[in-house]
């Protein structure tokens, strides 16, 4: 009787890792083969600064209306409170982190993406440890 065995490096709720594949479970569902892969790097993108934009003209203009307009103080808080809110969500400002490789011939195959650092990094850390378990002889 022959058994196969899987072994796992990784599963979550996007991305699974075994010593054969690595899959990203994404819309659509994406698989590699993993000793198809070559040159895996990370790549960092900056999200959009356009909250910090949107928050600063929020703020210039919930100011012209606490000058302009005789408010009571309740309201004074209240917009003081939203504005600050929105200026701490604009300011929050969120990498988005990518895997790529050459995959089959092709250069800048997306393997991976996550705005999570600690997600991407345990998953990235299992993907690497399964390629160099799978390119060694057994």
């Amino acid at each position: 009787m022959l058994y196969w065995h899987v072994r796992t490096y990784y599963r979550g709720p996007d991305a699974v890792v075994t010593d054969e594949t690595f899959t990203w479970q994404t819309r659509p569902v994406r698989t590699f083969v993993l000793v198809d892969l070559r040159d895996v790097g990370r790549v960092r993108h900056e999200a959009s600064r356009i909250g910090r934009v949107v928050a600063g003209l929020l703020l210039a203009v919930a100011g012209g209306v606490w000058v302009q307009q005789a408010l009571p103080g309740r309201w004074y808080a209240g917009v003081g409170a939203l504005v600050a809110a929105l200026t701490v969500v604009g300011w929050r400002s969120r990498s988005r982190w990518r895997l790529t490789a050459s995959y089959r011939g092709l250069d800048g195959v997306t393997l991976y993406g996550s705005a999570d650092p600690r997600v991407f990094n345990q998953v990235t850390r299992a993907l690497l440890r399964a390629m160099e378990d799978a390119r060694e002889p057994r």
